[in-house]
C-alpha cells in the first residue's frame, strides 16, 4: 500500500503561497513514507478534473493498494495547518 498527497494549486493563488511551504515540509519530512504530488491545476486539468477539484488549494490524502485502487482518507480545502495534515498522513500509514 503506498499513502500518495495530492496537492492542487495555481500559480495566481493567494492562499496556495501560503500552503506551498507547509508542503514543502512534509514532502520533506515524510520523503521516505509517502508520494507527495504538486499538480498545478492548470497544467493538469484532466487529475483536477477526476479528483473534483473546485477550489484552491485543495489536499488529497489518499491510499493506493497493489492493483491501483485508491481510497480516499481525507480532503482538505483551503489552507490547512500542517498538523492537521500530519495526522491524516499517519492514520494512513
Amino acid at each position: 500500500m503506498v499513502v500518495k498527497l495530492l496537492y492542487f494549486s495555481a500559480e495566481w493563488c493567494g492562499p496556495c503561497n501560503t500552503q506551498s511551504p507547509i508542503i514543502d515540509e512534509i514532502k520533506e519530512e515524510y520523503e521516505d513514507e509517502i508520494d507527495v504530488n504538486k499538480i498545478d491545476i492548470e497544467e493538469n486539468e484532466d487529475v483536477s478534473a477526476k479528483y473534483q477539484v473546485r477550489s484552491l488549494p485543495t489536499i488529497i490524502v489518499l491510499t493506493e493498494d497493489e492493483d491501483g485502487n485508491e481510497e480516499l482518507q481525507d480532503r482538505f480545502v483551503g489552507v490547512t495547518q500542517k498538523q492537521d495534515i500530519e495526522d491524516s498522513i499517519k492514520s494512513a500509514l
